[in-house]
């Protein structure tokens, strides 16, 4: 008998009959003699309608309010859950993230878990109740509603797996598991029995939605098998686990493109020491994530730099980096927001060289222009002009055969 946390996220709860669906997998998995804990997201689109609620009644909602707004959607999905359950003989209880111990930083609307105590989930456990708890919220140290962001259901999940010492932690989405590219994009891709959690992180910070790269973050830390499979039909998953040597076979595991991408450009900026520290510290004093970070040769003791953050922080960012580049005379501060980035990910790289020259020569082969460049252990990835995503996708992934699955002899 195994400890199982069952994760199921908005479109798999998004009506009353999928609750039903969602109902009849879990009694299948309790019948089967497992334990269960089961974990809810709110109903597909419900969190994005509490969202334009809050704007309808001021312009800038005050994240303390809308934490303890956002906190009740989640609640819906797991009281009509465990009425369900009840209703078929199952005992089930429905449990918030307060009930649950997960207490959280004092960051509104994107906090980070700091404990989980989970003493009410064991006792239920004990009690042959299946838990029913709500993702996506915990309490902060003054007791305050928090949210853990977007996606944050899968980080409840994985942070209640570690806690219980869980045997597995299975995320149910719309999708059978991660795919080598999104498959919307490239028909022919193909789906990953097996990834690491290296890897998994880099395609979840790298556009691909199936994972929060916070949970896959949480699950690396902690040790946390992770499997994502459908909750729509049957078959097999993805199973996200630490690495080993058969990993390392593979040269590139997927590739991912990233729309959510904005350029700034320095001008003209003094080529002195200090200087990139001044702007790179005052973005980073905001809280602001930069991505990937170009500066050109000097010329007449001036340099440019360039940098790409989240489009969602563009304005943001644009604010601080305009008024640095007044104190440090820079000439001025460009903006290009039509850009995407496209990344090769895998562990084989480590062990293999190469990969970067094929990728560039594939993406100049269709005529791709490459502005940015950035590269790790396990990964490419390239800016290029955002027309061209969906065309380096397919030809990158048509590059490395990716999908052809290298474990099957040909």
């Amino acid at each position: 008998m195994a400890l199982l946390i069952q994760k199921f996220g908005g479109t798999s709860v998004g009506s009353v009959e999928r609750i039903h669906a969602v109902a009849d997998l879990i009694e299948r998995t309790a019948r089967d003699g497992h334990q269960l804990v089961v974990v809810l997201s709110a109903m597909s689109g419900e969190t994005d309608r509490l969202l334009r609620l809050a704007r309808e009644v001021c312009d800038v909602p005050d994240e303390r309010e809308l934490d303890m707004l956002l906190s009740s959607g989640e609640r819906v999905t797991i009281s009509l859950m465990a009425m369900t359950l009840r209703e078929r003989g199952i005992l089930a209880q429905s449990f918030t993230g307060r009930q649950v111990g997960i207490v959280t930083n004092n960051s509104h609307t994107k906090a980070r878990i700091s404990r989980v105590a989970a003493d009410r989930v064991k006792v239920a456990l004990s009690d042959g109740v299946i838990p029913i708890v709500a993702g996506f919220q915990g309490i902060n140290e003054s007791s305050d509603v928090t949210t853990l962001g977007r996606g944050g259901s899968d980080l409840t999940a994985v942070a209640l797996a570690a806690a219980l010492k869980a045997d597995r932690c299975v995320i149910y989405t719309d999708v059978d598991g991660v795919y080598t590219a999104d498959p919307n994009v490239v028909p022919n891709a193909r789906r990953l029995s097996v990834l690491s959690y290296e890897e998994m992180l880099e395609l979840a910070s790298l556009g691909a939605k199936v994972l929060q790269a916070r949970s896959v973050e949480f699950a690396a830390r902690h040790h946390v098998p992770l499997e994502v499979k459908s909750s729509f039909i049957e078959g097999q998953g993805t199973l996200v686990t630490q690495e080993h040597a058969d990993m390392e076979k593979v040269l590139v595991s997927g590739v991912a493109g990233d729309l959510n991408q904005a350029k700034l450009t320095v001008v003209g900026v003094p080529d002195s020491p200090g200087i990139a520290a001044q702007v790179f510290g005052a973005v980073a004093a905001e809280g602001l994530n930069v991505d990937m970070i170009i500066q050109n040769i000097s010329q007449d003791a001036l340099t440019d730099i360039s940098f790409t953050v989240p489009r969602a922080e563009l304005t943001q960012a644009l604010t601080i980096v305009k008024k640095v580049a007044a104190m440090i005379n820079a000439r001025e501060v460009e903006v290009k927001e039509d850009i995407a980035k496209v990344s090769l990910v895998g562990v084989g790289m480590r062990s293999h060289s190469g990969i970067a020259a094929r990728m560039f020569q594939a993406l100049s082969r269709e005529g791709i222009n490459i502005m940015m460049i950035s590269t790790s252990e396990i990964k490419v990835s390239c800016v290029v002009e955002e027309k061209y995503l969906e065309l380096s996708l397919r030809s990158l992934h048509n590059e490395f055969e990716l999908d052809k699955d290298p474990t099957t002899p040909q």
